[in-house]
């Protein structure tokens, strides 16, 4: 599930921000500046493995589980495995959004080893795979070796990479030139796009029915909301998952006007408010850019990651925000129907639709939670 912070605050709070009273000033006004240390810390460490794992860290990932781990005990290699603790099992049941996510990880780590001359050779799940889940075996034995190579432009918009769930402004048409500039930056597979206000409008549809069917669905919502991070306390003490900060989620807090007991609620105000919100949100898309892959393999996921990380950063690069339309991807029982809807309509030729994306020009958002880097080595040197 995936919210628009400002929408779902106005729509749920009222006039309850104004009722706040001057003795929760002090809470209601806190951030929790830690969770988002390891953007600014990016970089600053002596091995250069190290820097390059303090960028791979800042990459898009399924309901910002993060889920890496990695080993540095062998010399000039980090092996990066997934924390199993930090699937989604029911609305990514094989594992795939994660997989994608971790190769986001892997392309700014290499990304950033670049800007240190060093190349990053890729040996993916050496110890084999199972396409039924993830399990202990490593995703990827990274080796780091000189290179003449030079550094890749893309790393530069790393800082300010976003996956911007705002409304986006409906006033201003997304260029397709600015799409097909996008589209030169995936290395892999390559990239699908429309501007085309009939098919923008049918995709605006779909993506809107498949957040209502993951709305709907009570152990699809229920995943989502034991991930909430309500407040700046929550968020501080685990700078993952969907975080909700600042003043007015502060005091909703407070007043219990949300909370995790409320958001299950299919027929109170909290899930209203969200539905009209995420409504919004997607009936703002001004443009729709997707990636489809010709096999479902695990090698297939991670080079979909890869593609779909330097995607975001060209979209920064161009002034547009993204926004991933994942709901209508995911492999779970009630979303069949419109999981072969949208392949028919965004594959007419078979494969796999890795990533789907609403494009448009949003508001400034910043940095999402993140734990520090040190928190993810599980063996170092």
């Amino acid at each position: 599930m995936t919210l628009s912070r400002r929408k779902t605050l106005a729509l749920i709070g009222g006039g309850s921000i104004v009722a706040a009273t001057a003795a929760a000033g002090y809470d209601i006004t806190r951030f929790p500046h830690a969770a988002t240390a390891p953007w600014s810390a990016a970089g600053g460490y002596d091995d250069p493995r190290m820097r390059a794992l303090s960028w791979a860290i800042l990459a898009p990932n399924p309901h910002n589980r993060q889920p890496w781990m990695v080993d540095l005990s062998q010399a000039d290699t980090a092996v990066l495995f997934v924390d199993t603790d930090r699937l989604l099992p029911e609305t990514d049941p094989f594992n795939r959004q994660i997989t994608i996510g971790l190769g986001c990880f892997l392309e700014i780590m290499r990304l950033a080893a670049l800007q240190d001359g060093l190349a990053v050779e890729f040996d993916l799940f050496p110890g084999g795979s199972d396409p039924r889940g993830l399990d202990g075996r490593p995703v990827a034995a990274c080796r780091f070796s000189p290179t003449d190579a030079a550094p890749d432009p893309l790393f530069a918009l790393v800082p300010f990479r976003r996956s911007n769930k705002e409304p986006y402004d409906t006033s201003r048409p997304v260029p397709v030139e600015a799409l097909e500039r996008i589209a030169t930056a995936p290395m892999y597979f390559g990239m699908d796009f429309t501007a085309v206000p009939e098919r923008v409008a049918l995709l605006r549809d779909l993506s809107t029915d498949a957040l209502r069917i993951e709305f709907a669905t009570e152990r699809t919502l229920r995943e989502s909301v034991d991930l909430f991070r309500i407040g700046h306390r929550e968020v501080a003490a685990n700078p993952d998952g969907i975080d909700f900060t600042g003043p007015g989620f502060e005091t909703l807090r407070m007043t219990r006007l949300f909370t995790r007991e409320a958001s299950m609620n299919m027929d109170g105000f909290v899930a209203r408010s969200a539905d009209a919100a995420f409504v919004e949100n997607m009936q703002s898309a001004m443009a729709h850019l997707w990636q489809v892959t010709p096999d479902n393999s695990r090698e297939a996921q991670i080079r979909a990651g890869q593609d779909w990380v330097r995607i975001n950063l060209a979209a920064t690069a161009e002034g547009l925000g993204l926004q991933p339309l994942s709901q209508a991807l995911q492999e779970f029982e009630e979303m069949q129907a419109l999981y072969g809807q949208v392949h028919a309509e965004l594959a007419p030729g078979g494969g796999t639709v890795q990533m789907w994306a609403r494009v448009g020009y949003g508001p400034e958002v910043g940095e999402s939670p993140r734990w520090p880097l040190e928190e993810k080595i599980v063996s170092g040197p």
